[in-house]
């Protein structure tokens, strides 16, 4: 079983350290979860190992390759690229493509499939996301949630060693947020290996296998479930989750 492992990840903007040094080890076929206050790094942290953003310090083990997360070689980029895959707040889609051509993309250009063989792919992963009948279709004739769940399909279908999901549902309108996370579910169901971060908490108690507490670009808390949400040693986590009950209370007003 290969572990990926996350060494002295820190981004700073300027004067403002983001991320402080983070070390993390994420097991094959791990649901990890990411939870904290607006601020504290947790998009960044996803989009830095992913370089989407370049962090001053750090290093990625993954698939047994060790990559500096500094490093200006657009070959040690598209082989880190090669194990992780993204998926937006916003979907990031083609707009001038079907839904299948968005899943084949990366298939031919990345992995250099024939266009046969990366359209079986596809087809086989966008049916896996219940988007079977709607291949022919671009992004605008979809709704937020099937355009996130083509999103997924794209990602799923570059077989990732690991599948980053930033606030994958935040950008959806509440009663599409149910159908993304169904797909998020079965995703892990088949044992990928996922770090996600979002807000929503029922969902992380019941799919995630463990759960990380971002505090000031540290992970501050790191745990089960059960050991987050039911027996929080860190004060912060304490606090944090007290205001995340009273606005999910039902009694609570603004």
């Amino acid at each position: 079983m290969n572990a990926i492992e996350i060494r002295g990840l820190t981004k700073k903007y300027g004067e403002n350290v983001v991320l402080d040094h983070v070390d993390l080890t994420i097991n094959e076929g791990d649901v990890v979860a990411i939870i904290g206050p607006s601020g504290t790094g947790k998009s960044t942290l996803l989009r830095c190992i992913n370089l989407l953003e370049k962090p001053e310090e750090g290093s990625v083990v993954i698939n047994g390759k060790t990559i500096d997360l500094t490093t200006k070689s657009a070959k040690e980029k598209l082989e880190l690229r090669k194990y992780t895959e993204m998926v937006f707040q916003q979907f990031n889609l083609f707009k001038n493509r079907t839904a299948l051509e968005n899943v084949m993309e990366g298939l031919v250009v990345v992995k250099k499939l024939k266009k046969k063989e990366a359209k079986e792919i596809a087809v086989k992963h966008l049916e896996k996301v219940g988007m079977g009948d709607r291949i022919s279709h671009y992004p605008r004739h979809l709704s937020g949630g099937q355009q996130q769940r083509v999103a997924i399909a794209r990602a799923l279908a570059m077989d990732p060693k690991l599948l980053l999901m930033d606030e994958p549902t935040s950008a959806l309108d509440p009663e599409l947020v149910s159908e993304v996370l169904t797909t998020i579910r079965n995703a892990a169901k088949e044992g990928n290996t996922i770090l996600l971060v979002t807000h929503e908490m029922n969902f992380v108690k019941n799919v995630a296998n463990r759960i990380l507490f971002l505090e000031n670009g540290k992970i501050v808390a790191d745990g089960t479930p059960k050991e987050i949400f039911d027996n929080p040693e860190n004060q912060r986590l304490k606090e944090f989750l007290v205001k995340i009950h009273m606005l999910e209370s039902p009694d609570y007003a603004i």
